[in-house]
């Protein structure tokens, strides 16, 4: 059975319009959801095991309000499968259970003054330092995906609207994707601030790209887990990014939360287009 069978024949009647990628530290956000039923990537094939600790690599079925929802708790990275596609499955799959909206979360280092450990940034757009894509080998002219607005403009103007009505203070910024595992070298940040990035991580931009080829929507949350490479005195680490993802997982799944309820109530809907 394809992961596309199993998931419906888990849950025959589910309709999910939204679907969630958890990074670092938000894996608990289903406990905050009703109706939630778990299924291991590994009954899932062509979905990913993680193996970064944090990512616990199941699938989630569940409900915000009225919003049927998808929660992915893990995702795979470019440095653990050398492959740029390793969520092709997961989000072509996601895409044909009738999600027309992607939210993707994850740990980022900051390169603003002003975005210390503990905040959180919506995307605005993305740099790809890899060089890799993806659709590489993808048929078909449908690979050649407009990426203009991909991190869509109405989904970000709602979360901005939503957070501050919970008093939470959200950045935007523009997200670099880098190959890892090693951290950037001051180098890198130094250049990637010249060239208008505002956070680094490891993650995201392949899905957002996988996303928009099936002609889904997207949003992205970065928390800022630590200042990028030569921006402050301590060493870089694993530990370090989970640490200080906490400070602001709070504040991060509240506001998913009303992002979700919210979107049931038609608020988030779009073309899809």
């Amino acid at each position: 059975m394809t992961a596309l069978d199993v998931i419906r024949a888990r849950r025959p009647d589910f309709k999910p319009s939204v679907a969630v990628v958890l990074g670092s530290g938000l894996g608990g956000l289903a406990a905050h959801m009703d109706e939630a039923m778990a299924i291991p990537y590994a009954d899932l094939d062509g979905f990913p095991q993680p193996g970064v600790s944090g990512h616990r690599g199941q699938l989630v079925l569940a409900k915000a309000g009225d919003t049927r929802v998808v929660l992915l708790e893990g995702r795979a990275h470019l440095y653990e499968t050398g492959k740029a596609d390793a969520m092709k499955v997961a989000v072509a799959s996601l895409a044909a259970l009738g999600c027309e909206t992607l939210v993707l979360t994850n740990a980022a280092g900051g390169l603003d003054a002003d975005m210390g450990p503990g905040s959180v940034m919506v995307l605005t757009d993305h740099l790809n330092f890899t060089g890799q894509s993806p659709l590489f080998n993808e048929p078909g002219d449908e690979r050649f995906v407009d990426m203009v607005d991909a991190y869509d403009p109405e989904l970000r103007r709602r979360l901005l609207k939503l957070a501050a009505g919970m008093e939470l203070h959200l950045h935007q910024g523009v997200y670099a994707w880098f190959a890892g595992p090693q951290f950037e070298t001051v180098a890198e940040v130094r250049a990637a601030g010249i060239l208008g990035a505002n956070a680094v991580g490891m993650s995201t931009v392949p899905e957002v790209i996988l996303a928009r080829h099936a002609r889904m929507r997207v949003a992205g949350l970065s928390i800022i887990t630590n200042k990028a490479a030569g921006m402050s005195e301590f060493t870089l680490s694993h530990a370090q990014t989970k640490r200080h993802a906490a400070l602001a997982t709070d504040r991060v799944q509240q506001l998913l939360l009303a992002f979700l309820e919210d979107y049931g109530n038609g608020h988030g809907k779009g073309n899809g287009a």
